[in-house]
């Protein structure tokens, strides 16, 4: 059984984040989305694993390499265009030859891991397996309709009357007949081959598409809550561990990770968080469901619920929550006058300054 792992897309509803890093590479709790989808599979006992990529491959290749950091051979395929989950299939013929395979999108998130499904499925005879949750806002996804008896009879992408609140979830089970289906469906009205469409076809077919329902926690991380939600998933199991340097004038409260080379002074960090490997945090208060990535900077400072990526510096500001701070960022008061906020924003960029006015 091989892998197909979806990692080009360009993650709009994340920038300016996305404009110049990958959204499957920001981190949740210090590690990439990817990896936590490439570690899953893995733990299913699959290695072979062919990943999707598009304008971001050179990133994304250097994060990754050839997998063997990870536990997995990795076989990269470029997607010129985002033309949808079905194409994806459809160039990964060649790769996945006449495997059966699991197809996951790298920027889902699932807690619990894929082992038990990947298993199901290599003991069942069915031709494929879609993953399904109930959603309040079904209208955004591939929303699946199921028979009397359990089955699934429709499943529309994206439609704007949703007939169930049953959303796909990003991990799909498949024999190698799903090749037939991508071959015969044609573009949507969007110009992308949609994989419900596909599904659509082998049930037409009278193929055996099985649902199986998740009911634990499962997440799309395309945007800012959801991102910010995750990490405090993650950050609710993680156990105490101090490998940096900590001062006799710091306190570190509950459950905090403190990583290799990171220094903490005249500084409280209330847990769950963590600090990143060479991270440096002086007089400065860390509040729970805080992740800092690697080599940042924190002085003079308060941030709670947020996620700060790698090299970046927040220097003599008031207290930050909420937040989702880009790489090799620089936050930091004025000091000249007329006191003013002072803003260089990308394209996209999201600001709340708190007023000071009475």
């Amino acid at each position: 059984m091989k892998a197909l792992v979806l990692s080009g897309g360009a993650g709009t509803r994340l920038r300016p984040i996305t404009h110049t890093s990958a959204k499957q590479l920001v981190p949740v709790a210090n590690k990439p989305v990817l990896f936590y989808g490439l570690e899953a599979i893995r733990d299913a006992g699959v290695t072979d694993v062919g990943i999707i990529v598009g304008d971001t491959a050179a990133e994304i290749e250097a994060a990754v390499g050839d997998g063997s950091g990870l536990g997995i051979s990795v076989t990269y395929i470029k997607q010129d265009a985002p033309l949808g989950l079905a194409h994806c299939v459809l160039i990964a013929q060649d790769f996945l030859g006449d495997d059966d395979f699991v197809m996951y999108l790298g920027d889902n998130f699932i807690i619990g891991g894929i082992t038990e499904l990947v298993q199901e499925f290599r003991d069942g005879t069915y031709d494929a397996q879609i993953l399904l949750t109930k959603v309040e806002n079904p209208s955004q996804f591939g929303v699946a309709e199921l028979g009397p008896n359990g089955g699934v009879t429709t499943l529309v992408e994206k439609p704007k009357e949703p007939k169930s609140d049953l959303a796909l979830v990003g991990v799909y089970m498949f024999r190698p007949v799903i090749h037939d289906a991508v071959r015969a469906i044609k573009p949507s009205g969007r110009g992308e081959l949609e994989i419900t469409d596909a599904l659509q076809w082998l049930i037409d077919e009278g193929r055996d598409v099985r649902p199986h329902l998740v009911t634990g926690y499962w997440k799309d991380t395309g945007r800012l809550e959801d991102m910010l939600e995750c990490n405090r998933k993650v950050l609710e199991s993680v156990e105490p561990l101090v490998l940096g340097s900590v001062d006799a004038d710091s306190q570190l409260i509950g459950r905090v990770v403190v990583e290799e080379g990171a220094v903490i002074e005249r500084s409280t960090v209330r847990g769950p968080a963590i600090i990143g490997r060479d991270s440096v945090v002086r007089d400065t208060y860390v509040g729970p469901f805080t992740s800092i990535y690697f080599g940042c900077t924190l002085e003079d400072t308060e941030i709670e619920h947020s996620i700060v990526l790698e090299e970046s510096t927040i220097r003599g500001v008031g207290r930050i929550e909420d937040s989702l701070i880009g790489k090799q960022v620089e936050v930091s008061p004025s000091s000249a006058l007329p006191r003013a906020h002072r803003l260089m924003l990308g394209d996209h960029s999201r600001v709340s300054i708190a007023s000071t006015r009475g």
